[in-house]
This record gives C-alpha cells, structure tokens and sequence, in this order.
C-alpha cells in the first residue's frame, strides 16, 4: 500500500506545459500558472483548455504544489475563447461535437474546483468570456483598477449558462448583480467587482500578481491539508441542508484533528512559538 501511494504522488516543480507558462517556487509550495499569448490578450484554445483541466486534476495528486496563482502575461488576464480556433471552428461542428466540447470546458471548472489547493486569480486588464469564468472559478481574485470583467456569452448569441456561471456567479455576487452581468454581457469595472465581492482588493499593475504571491504564501505555509478540507465542503455544501452541512462539517472536523498539524499547532501555541504545518 505504501508504494501504491508513494506512486500517486507527484512532483510538479519541473512540469513543463505546452500552451501557457508554469513556475514553481524554489520550495516547491507556490506555482503560478500564466497564460501566454499577449499579443492577442491570452485567448484559449482547444489544446490550452485540456491541458488546463488535465493539470488541475492531476493536481490532486501533488507532493509539493500548495497554492496556485493564476494570471496572464502582457497586460490582460484572457479574452476567452479564440475567435478563429474555437469560435469559427466551432460554427461548423454538430451537435454531438459541440456538446463534447462544451463538456470538456465545464470538466476544466470542475477541476480547478476539485484540486485541493487554493487558487488566486491576478486579474489585469480583459477579463472575459472564458477568462471571466477562469476568475469565477478561482477561490479567491485580486485585481488592479484597470481590470474590466464581462460574461459576454449573450452579445455572441449564446446563453449566459456558460462552464457554471449561472450556478457559481449568483453565489459570490448575488443573483441580481449576476442576471444583470450575464444577460447584458456589458464590463464590470473593477471598483464594481470589488464592491459586489467578486474581487477581494484591488492593487496597482505592479503589485496584482506579488500581492497574489504573497497571499499564496500565507495559505502555503498555513494548515494546507485544512485548507483542502475547507475547499471541499465549500463546494460539496451547495446542495446541502442544514442537518447534512453540520454533520459533514463533524466529520471533517474530526479528520482535521487527527492529523499531526492539529497537534503541532497546540504545541506550538504552548510553547509561544509560531506552528510549522506538514500537513499530515
């Protein structure tokens, strides 16, 4: 049993996408993604939409990787989907293709939701469409002033019910703010994100993605496995009532203080000193 989870384990210091950038800290604990097409503010592809949802779930399986940035280079955080190598193929294909392909965008939602570590979003300048839905998706966004976020599925004739957004949007904004966002299409400033609670600060161009490092940091160096524990009954309690959140809240708990994290941090706090967590 030992080798079989010792194989589960990975390392994702020296991983090496092909469609966007990854860099890992010297410690291992903190990676930044950063999509990287700036000449044309960081569109998506087929080919970068898979490799991000088979990323974030083989994530769940990393020995070192505690937090996520995610950010774009050159400016801008992402246009979403491109116009001619998704948009234009994508008028051509039938039914059974474009259901394979919007499945396989809500597969990436689901697994940067499943990994169990925190992801921030950096937001600078266009953040729409798909890239909206990247931020959405995040646990947490930072953003500079310059920041302009739209779900524009309704101005290129689709619905607004884009990769969750009718279901996750109303639940961080508010379903009024949400319906006006999604059925509109228009931009939401940054003042106005920050405001309604999509952004938790805004920070000059400068310090958006440092201040994101930092606060990945912060959770890197916290209890991680408890971090992985929130973020599992965050999502898991949506459909939850009352009854079944607080037991499952037990439960988790429980686990939680079995682990030797609890322990150290008592001991620690004992001792006057500050906990160093192992997250077992």
């Amino acid at each position: 049993m030992a080798n079989v989870m010792q194989d589960m384990k990975r390392s994702f210091k020296d991983h090496k996408p092909q469609h966007f950038l990854w860099e890992v800290s010297e410690d291992g604990r903190i990676a930044t993604l950063t999509l990287n097409r700036p000449e044309r503010k960081n569109p998506l592809t087929f080919d970068s939409y898979a490799e991000m949802r088979d990323l974030f779930r083989d994530l769940a399986y990393a020995s070192d990787v505690r937090a996520i940035v995610l950010t774009g280079a050159g400016g801008n955080f992402s246009s979403g989907g491109d116009v001619f190598e998704i948009i234009e193929p994508l008028t051509h294909m039938a039914m059974p293709e474009l259901l394979a392909f919007t499945r396989m965008t809500g597969d990436l939602v689901k697994a940067m939701r499943r990994c169990p570590q925190p992801i921030i979003a950096a937001v600078d300048g266009i953040c729409a469409g798909a890239g909206a839905i990247l931020a959405m998706a995040s646990d947490m966004r930072l953003a500079t002033p310059e920041a302009k976020t739209a779900f524009l599925f309704t101005r290129v004739g689709l619905a607004g019910a884009d990769m969750g957004a009718c279901g996750i949007l109303p639940r961080i904004i508010g379903q009024g703010r949400a319906s006006e966002l999604l059925f509109t299409g228009r931009f939401m400033s940054a003042e106005e994100g920050q405001n309604w609670g999509f952004f938790n600060a805004l920070h000059g161009k400068d310090a958006v993605v440092p201040a994101a490092v930092n606060l990945a940091r912060s959770l890197a160096d916290g209890p991680w496995f408890a971090h992985g524990m929130t973020k599992t009954m965050m999502n898991q309690e949506w459909a939850m009532g009352i009854e079944e959140m607080i037991e499952s809240e037990a439960q988790a708990q429980a686990i939680c203080m079995a682990t030797g994290d609890f322990r150290r941090a008592f001991e620690a706090f004992a001792a006057k000193q500050k906990p160093v967590f192992e997250g077992n």
